[in-house]
């Protein structure tokens, strides 16, 4: 792992490899514009894992927040051909980080798959269900 690096540093973000890369292997995002997928990182923290030397992007995530109290954890993607080398794992934690330095008392996020990686980390199934809701727009 140390040929990579975690930063939130959004001045590193390659805007072009998030949204291609968000289009092609994300099912959430297939219809995404670039304009949308801009203004969402704008309006996020963004976060990045970056080959060490070659300053390439490998992983992406975003967090929506107030910055004090609340997060929502989106766009988690990581390189398809980078996949099973720890990256996600990597992106995770120093997400972790960043946000446990606010004090955010709660951060969602919606995965089909990845239940194990976020649990590892504090998520959990959220609970009752019935307190939650959600509006669709579609």
């Amino acid at each position: 792992m140390s040929e990579y690096e975690f930063s939130s540093d959004a001045a590193l973000l390659d805007g072009d490899w998030v949204h291609r890369t968000l289009r092609e292997h994300a099912y959430w995002a297939h219809d995404r514009s670039r304009e949308v997928q801009d203004a969402a990182n704008a309006g996020s923290r963004c976060f990045g894992v970056y080959e060490r030397g070659t300053g390439r992007q490998v992983a992406f995530a975003r967090v929506v927040t107030d910055g004090a109290t609340f997060g929502w954890l989106a766009d988690v993607i990581v390189d398809p051909e980078r996949r099973g080398l720890g990256l996600g794992k990597l992106l995770v934690e120093g997400i972790v980080e960043e946000l446990d330095a606010l004090g955010l008392r709660r951060t969602l996020l919606m995965t089909r798959d990845a239940h194990t990686l976020y649990g590892r980390h504090g998520w959990e199934p959220a609970a009752p269900v019935g307190d939650w809701l959600v509006r669709w727009r579609h």
